[in-house]
């Protein structure tokens, strides 16, 4: 849901036109003229612009005289997302893993539907939402700990061997790794003058962790604070090699480099975006709602946008692939020059 304090009227209008489903919930459209108000998306008919007005809530559209369209049921979705944050805001507070049937009665819902509603506008499942949540406090708890195994158990796993079958493949570290932010871990970068930008590349033994454009030694010890960060060395220039034909040359090695190892870490729905991201041919785009709907939670399309911000391999995991429902570029981490290069190589690659 898109914040709507800066909204105008005007700007009401022409999302409301465009029946764009990220601002509904943001604001409802009444049409005095039926006497309904609807969520911007409503598919039902445009109506004339001097019988409508904008609501901030269903409350103050109907304290004005509407009733809430059947259609697009305005009043269900904002019920449905007051259970969700009522849900969000339990799981966040417990230490304890939450039943189905104990946040289905909170929120006044069966099980059933209620796993269809959170599903929906969160995009995981309250089961895995609750895995992603203890495994990001393992991650913070491991930052802090004196012992790696305190920290397991203070995170909410109820042994050792669960927190690693759970993170197997997503840290890119190893928990002793993350209790000391890193340190001990070796990471080895160069930085290239490509046709496109400055790149900045930089690979673990297991694989590329970091690809981006315009930055330098110090950003990339931002992203790893306590790593020991070494210039590239001969054994890794082949793989460096390889990454910048993969950016000058779409398509000349593998699909877009999918042959070149990662070592990127993640939770398990940024994971799962990331691997629809790289199911995108070279050539093609698509919007947050299709990558959403590619990973079978098609109402998910603001969590897609913070998976795909949350990606340190740029290209080789293509989030510049994924643009605006209106056809324009959207935003780029690095600018939309970059991403606006990127995409007509890579047409120029699939046409040929």
């Amino acid at each position: 849901m898109e914040s709507g304090t800066k909204l105008t009227d005007d700007m009401r209008w022409q999302i409301a036109l465009a029946k764009d489903r990220r601002f509904d919930g943001v604001f409802v459209t009444g049409v005095h003229s039926t006497g309904i108000y609807c969520r911007p998306s409503c598919p039902a008919r445009a109506p004339k612009r001097e019988n409508v007005r904008f609501y901030a809530t269903c409350d103050d559209a109907e304290a004005a005289g509407l009733r809430a369209c059947k259609r697009c049921a305005p009043a269900q979705q904002s019920r449905e997302e007051g259970a969700v944050k009522d849900a969000l805001d339990l799981l966040r507070r417990s230490e304890e893993a939450v039943s189905l049937e104990k946040l289905a009665a909170l929120t006044g819902y069966s099980p059933t539907h209620f796993q269809r509603v959170f599903t929906r506008a969160v995009g995981l499942s309250p089961a895995a939402f609750q895995r992603a949540l203890r495994e990001e406090r393992a991650k913070h708890a491991l930052a802090g700990a004196e012992r790696v195994t305190d920290a397991i158990y203070d995170a909410g796993f109820e042994a050792p061997s669960r927190f690693y079958d759970a993170m197997e493949g997503k840290l890119g570290m190893s928990a002793s790794d993350w209790k000391n932010g890193g340190a001990g871990r070796t990471i080895h970068y160069t930085i290239v003058e490509t046709t496109i930008a400055p790149m900045l590349v930089a690979a673990t033994e297991r694989g590329v962790c970091c690809l981006s454009f315009n930055e330098g030694e110090e950003e990339l010890r931002a992203r790893f604070p306590r790593a020991k960060l070494v210039e590239g060395g001969e054994e890794f220039r082949d793989l460096f090699a390889r990454v910048v034909s993969a950016v000058e040359q779409p398509g000349t090695i593998g699909v877009g480099g999918a042959d070149i190892p990662l070592d990127v870490r993640g939770t398990a729905f940024q994971q799962k975006c990331w691997e629809a991201l790289r199911a995108i041919p070279p050539g093609e785009t698509r919007s947050y709602g299709e990558q959403a709907a590619a990973i079978g939670n098609p109402k998910a399309s603001r969590a897609v946008g913070s998976a795909n911000g949350a990606n340190n391999i740029a290209v080789l995991i293509p989030c510049h692939r994924v643009i605006a429902h209106d056809g324009g570029l959207g935003g780029y981490a690095y600018g939309t020059e970059i991403k606006a290069e990127l995409l007509k190589r890579e047409r120029g690659y699939s046409d040929g």
